[in-house]
């Protein structure tokens, strides 16, 4: 029988949602509990949710959790969303002071590092990290319309809990960051970027500015990242394939000008 308890969860991931079996659609979310350790919660419907119980990132949430049978990712947790509740939201003020003290702790070295201890230990699957360099953004094409299994999927109904008023829709577009990390025998990374802002932003700026939205896409993603932001990449495992790695989100406050917590 599983065990449940509730956990207090600073949220700092969100993914773009992909269609999922068993839960119609999915975004993968995660954060840090009061006690400063990694969590992932999963599943978490976001766009089925009731409007109490939805939350953005850098948001308190207290929830019922237990350990995921079929993940064994050991951070992975499955919620029950109905114990959801929202507290308080984590702001920018200062620099992003009151943000950093809750994730600097977790800070590590590098990508390298991560994967080393990963490999070693069977943990930690999900980690933090600052770039020495990000090199560029790589957008690719990709396509716009879900596999059939995929629109099945979004076409179910979830019991008791309200739909969305669109279809979800899919990003025709691949998000990539080539960067190279701060560890001497890096020889460089390219991973992919499933960060929700960066899936809505595209959406919006399509929209916006239509033909021209790389313009847009690119002065925030790749040029303010590189040379305005403090920018540091959120990493994880990825579920059934386990060695692959990829940026499930950014963090990026200004660039200090002072000596402050992340020095």
């Amino acid at each position: 029988m599983a065990t449940w308890t509730t956990k207090r969860v600073l949220i700092t991931v969100r993914t773009y949602p992909v269609p999922a079996q068993k839960n119609i659609e999915v975004s993968c979310t995660a954060g840090v509990t009061k006690e400063g350790e990694w969590i992932r919660l999963f599943p978490v419907p976001d766009r089925w949710m009731d409007d109490d119980k939805r939350f953005v990132k850098y948001q308190w949430i207290d929830v019922s959790v237990t350990k995921a049978r079929q993940d064994q990712r050991p951070e992975s947790y499955k919620l029950n969303v109905d114990t959801i509740r929202v507290g308080e939201h984590v702001s920018t003020v200062d620099s992003w002071r009151a943000r950093k003290a809750i994730v600097g702790p977790l800070i590590k070295r590098s990508m390298c590092e991560i994967r080393k201890e990963r490999d070693a230990n069977g943990f930690p699957t999900l980690g933090l990290f600052k770039p020495r360099e990000i090199k560029q953004l790589i957008i690719e094409p990709d396509s716009s319309e879900w596999t059939l299994q995929q629109m099945a999927n979004l076409d179910q109904t979830m019991l008791f809990h309200r739909g969305p008023s669109e279809k979800l829709e899919k990003i025709p577009h691949k998000f990539k960051y080539e960067f190279v990390c701060d560890d001497p025998e890096c020889k460089g990374h390219t991973m992919s970027c499933t960060d929700w802002e960066m899936g809505q932003s595209y959406r919006s700026w399509r929209d916006e500015y239509e033909e021209e939205w790389e313009t847009k896409f690119r002065d925030t993603y790749e040029r303010k990242m590189i040379s305005i932001y403090d920018t540091h990449f959120y990493v994880g495992t990825v579920h059934r394939h386990p060695k692959e790695w990829i940026i499930v989100g950014l963090f990026y406050p200004p660039r200090p000008v002072i000596r402050d917590l992340f020095d």
